[in-house]
């Protein structure tokens, strides 16, 4: 969802750009609110395991693979995406 604002706020702005800045934003925020979490017991780390087995390896080859495409593809990914994920949280 940060990624779709940061489009339309700054239009010129190449999305390769928005999505390393908005990931750049994430990682310290997230870092906080997960020790916050773990601190309250809130954490599960076999599922963390799971997620972290597909999201490190996954984030290493978007992040290469985005500076290789244009950047219409990479804005045409993103928006089935969000569409996917829209009628999942509409229809389910």
């Amino acid at each position: 969802l940060g990624v779709t604002a940061l489009l339309l706020i700054y239009p010129k702005i190449g999305i390769t750009k928005i999505v390393g800045t908005d990931i750049a934003h994430a990682v310290p925020l997230t870092l906080v609110a997960g020790l916050g979490h773990a601190s309250l017991g809130t954490v599960d780390y076999s599922l963390l395991s799971v997620l972290l087995i597909g999201s490190i390896p996954g984030i290493y080859i978007g992040s290469h693979l985005s500076s290789k495409v244009s950047e219409q593809s990479v804005r045409y990914v993103l928006a089935l995406i969000l569409i996917y994920v829209g009628q999942k949280l509409i229809f389910h």
